[in-house]
């Protein structure tokens, strides 16, 4: 199976340069499946109805979340009625949505799971135990699995990956918005990377404008951050193959048409 999973989706220039780009992606990689983390598409926090179908019209198959996924409050709406979208499985077990969904790609059967980190986060489940379980219950099921592991340090989303090394087929890391280098196939034929990096403003603060973020690590006041809406536009991505023959690559383009 070919999966194209898209970085965290940063506000409208995110959404504007997929709707232009993707088409040509999609041409070039042949994906099965079409896959994004939008847990910042609205302004840079959260999701609304008309933006996740915006998404989705722009050829975005499943879409995973984050520690942002409640900041606009119409998703409580919807969440439990989407079956294209996950929160992170490691939230309370009260919360609306789920954190394991299953897609049916080409006659075969993809599970995606999404997980929240806890190093430097929200206070959150052992995403490990609950990897352990959702794991179990995907293999029941399906031997393609695809964990975006949504999370702060590079160490957390390193020790993950190697866990599930032979049990999943990626583990990819989201959240902090610049992408790593260190795509690799792990021992037992699991791909990972760190971080896939985020589709929005190239030259920003992982997407808010710089004189903000400067502001506010200068003086320490509260300064209100606002997406970078000027300027070139970034896309990363990996592209995972999975199977007999596992790989990952890790992609990156820049954009200044917007």
């Amino acid at each position: 199976m070919r999966l194209l999973f898209f970085g965290d989706i940063f506000g409208a220039p995110g959404r504007t340069a997929l709707q232009e780009h993707l088409g040509d992606w999609i041409t070039r990689y042949h994906p099965d499946m079409v896959l994004a983390n939008g847990e910042n598409a609205a302004h840079g926090r959260g999701l609304t109805a008309s933006i996740v179908q915006e998404l989705y019209d722009a050829g975005i198959e499943g879409m995973t979340t984050g520690n942002h996924v409640w900041d606009n409050k119409e998703i409580f709406r919807f969440i439990d009625t989407d079956e294209r979208l996950l929160r992170p499985a490691n939230l309370p077990p009260e919360v609306p949505g789920t954190g394991l969904r299953f897609f049916q790609v080409n006659g075969e059967i993809l599970a995606v799971i999404n997980l929240m980190g806890r190093a430097l986060m929200p206070p959150v489940d052992d995403p490990f135990r609950v990897a352990d379980r959702l794991v179990e219950e995907a293999r029941q099921r399906t031997e393609t699995i695809f964990v975006d592991f949504h999370a702060e340090t590079t160490s957390e989303k390193a020790a993950l990956g190697w866990y599930l090394d032979g049990r999943v087929s990626a583990v990819v890391g989201t959240h902090t918005h610049v992408q790593t280098a260190d795509a690799r196939l792990l021992h037992h034929g699991t791909c990972f990377i760190s971080d896939v990096g985020m589709c929005g403003p190239y030259d920003s603060c992982i997407g808010m404008r710089t004189d903000g973020v400067i502001q506010r690590f200068r003086t320490g006041l509260p300064v209100r951050f606002e997406v970078e809406e000027e300027g070139p536009v970034q896309l990363s991505a990996v592209f995972i193959e999975t199977g007999e023959h596992p790989s990952i690559r890790a992609l990156h383009e820049v954009y200044n048409d917007q």
